[in-house]
């Protein structure tokens, strides 16, 4: 087992390149909306925002996101056969055992949060609970800590985060319009600047989605990969998988979709009449 977990690590440190860069490209487009609406002191303005938001998601992360679906800690001597299942497969994965949480939900979903193996939490919901059996707990367990092995969860709540300062930024000034799109350069004409600002609004939301979904499929395939090694039964996620989408169509989380992405599945499956809180 030891040998075929140490396999995926050059995978791994690729995937971690191709993220960098990704989240460099999200830092840079949000450089280059505070220099489109506001010139060299909207610049500095979106590097202060680039800076702040980075320093919280790094350090913050955990806490936010099990605030956000107010988890709550696993009691002593609750659930038993999680907590000893996920020792178990944290063990295999070579990685401290995570802190674990529940959401009182009855959806079935999973998601792992944190920004290093040793400072990671594993949060799960009380349908899931209900729904699976023991072999597709642990597939579904697997692969949360493959996500935390593989130091995903940073990454994805980084991305999650800028992407999202991009959108609403961007669509802020946009509906507000006016003095937001004034430039307080002299070597652009104000027509000009305007017309650029204006563009830069819509295409900016679009690309920072983008960006971020890419970032979000990838690393779902990998954990799915990863997870298959450590249980050493693909079959049981694959079946765990299929569950859950089914029961996600039937009981949607309504919920942002801020962190829609940190899920094992989609949560926010919408049926007809329904609507989601954005």
């Amino acid at each position: 087992m030891n040998s075929l977990l140490s396999a995926p690590s050059v995978d791994r440190s690729s995937n971690i390149l191709k993220t960098t860069l990704l989240l460099a490209a999200l830092s840079a487009l949000t450089l280059a909306i505070g220099q489109g609406i506001g010139g060299g002191r909207g610049l500095v303005v979106a590097g202060a925002i680039v800076a702040v938001m980075n320093f919280v998601s790094y350090w913050f992360s955990d806490r936010i996101a099990l605030a956000m679906h107010r988890a709550r800690p696993l009691e002593a001597g609750e659930l038993p056969e999680l907590r000893r299942s996920t020792e178990a497969l944290a063990a295999r994965a070579g990685i401290p055992m995570p802190r674990l949480y529940v959401m009182e939900e009855p959806t079935p979903n999973a998601f792992a949060t944190g920004r290093n193996p040793e400072n990671a939490a594993v949060a799960v919901t009380t349908g899931l609970i209900s729904l699976l059996g023991p072999r597709e707990l642990s597939g579904v367990i697997a692969h949360e800590l493959a996500h935390i092995r593989n130091r995903d969860t940073l990454i994805m709540t980084v991305a999650a985060t800028l992407a999202g300062v991009i959108a609403h930024v961007a669509q802020t000034l946009f509906w507000w319009g006016g003095s937001f799109l004034s430039r307080s350069d002299d070597d652009e004409s104000d027509g000009g600047g305007a017309f650029a600002s204006i563009g830069l609004l819509i295409v900016a939301p679009i690309v920072a989605t983008l960006l971020q979904l890419a970032i979000s499929r990838a690393r779902e395939y990998d954990a799915d990969a990863t997870a298959a090694q450590i249980t050493g039964d693909p079959q049981g996620l694959a079946s765990a998988l299929s569950r859950l989408e089914s029961g996600n169509r039937a009981l949607p989380y309504d919920q942002s979709p801020a962190t829609a992405h940190l899920f094992i599945v989609n949560p926010l499956f919408i049926m007809p009449g329904q609507k989601i809180n954005l």
